[in-house]
């Protein structure tokens, strides 16, 4: 699934490609089709992401929101534009770009009261300016849960998946089992630094690379072509590999039925 900076990113292509102009919007797969034509031709006046959620917003009470969920993608490609290709949820054509939605979990056209609703169930998202960390404080330091649900829970923090969860929880050495109300003010602060750091970086490469320059393999003289996987993340699908950091094999649990990574010497 994608994580919250890649929605970040497509919300800041999709300002400076489409956006303050008109916009052809149309349904080619036919599932948005009535929702598409109430706002095709109109200026799309902003995008906004919130965790995993895009909001485009052409008016009032006229806002689409795009979950991916986890087959979606929403890329945009200079016009001339092509003959739609497989389900095509969403045609969204610009002055210079077109924009395809394929596979999303949710493409639907909402009122301002509705996306309202939807922002008020989700957590400070990191990587917007209106974030505050005191909401996901709040909840972290009274609750028994561990760190590894409280981070994957959309209504603490909004925008985390499973690779960042795992990276952050390395990068700050915290156990991924440790209870959220044993964290303490100092290792929250520490956390959420870290993940608004990791987030920014993600956003503006479009890919998600954690690894610190001193612990990067591909740094090494000479490098270590054998661990080309491994330059890219500390713990995320290395189970059983040498941790970067101790050389420790890199640990793997199922936690409510997703994968957890952790390193069990520097997260002891």
């Amino acid at each position: 699934m994608p994580e919250g900076h890649t929605v970040h990113r497509m919300a800041r292509l999709q300002r400076s490609r489409f956006a303050g102009a008109p916009v052809a919007v149309s349904s080619p797969q036919g599932r948005f089709a009535t929702d598409a034509e109430l706002v095709d031709g109109r200026v799309l006046e902003s995008v906004e992401a919130h965790g995993k959620h895009l909001f485009q917003h052409y008016g009032p009470d006229l806002a689409v929101h795009v979950h991916l969920g986890l087959w979606g993608s929403f890329p945009n490609r200079r016009r001339p534009e092509v003959p739609p290709r497989g389900q095509v949820r969403m045609r969204m054509v610009g002055e210079t770009h077109y924009a395809d939605l394929r596979g999303p979990s949710a493409c639907a056209l909402l009122t301002d009261v509705e996306v309202k609703a939807i922002r008020a169930r989700l957590g400070p998202d990191p990587l917007r300016a209106d974030a505050d960390p005191e909401e996901a404080w709040a909840r972290i330091s009274r609750s028994r849960a561990p760190l590894a649900t409280l981070l994957m829970d959309q209504s603490v923090i909004a925008g985390l998946g499973n690779v960042f969860r795992a990276e952050t929880l390395f990068r700050c050495g915290l156990p991924p089992r440790l209870p959220g109300r044993e964290l303490g003010r100092a290792r929250f602060d520490a956390l959420w630094a870290d993940l608004s750091a990791m987030l920014r970086a993600g956003e503006r490469r479009g890919r998600i690379e954690t690894l610190r320059p001193e612990h990067d393999p591909a740094r090494l003289e000479p490098p270590d072509r054998g661990s080309v996987c491994a330059s890219v993340v500390y713990t995320y699908r290395r189970a059983g590999k040498p941790c970067l950091v101790c050389g420790t094999p890199v640990a793997r649990a199922t936690h409510l039925a997703r994968n957890l990574f952790w390193c069990p010497t520097c997260q002891a």
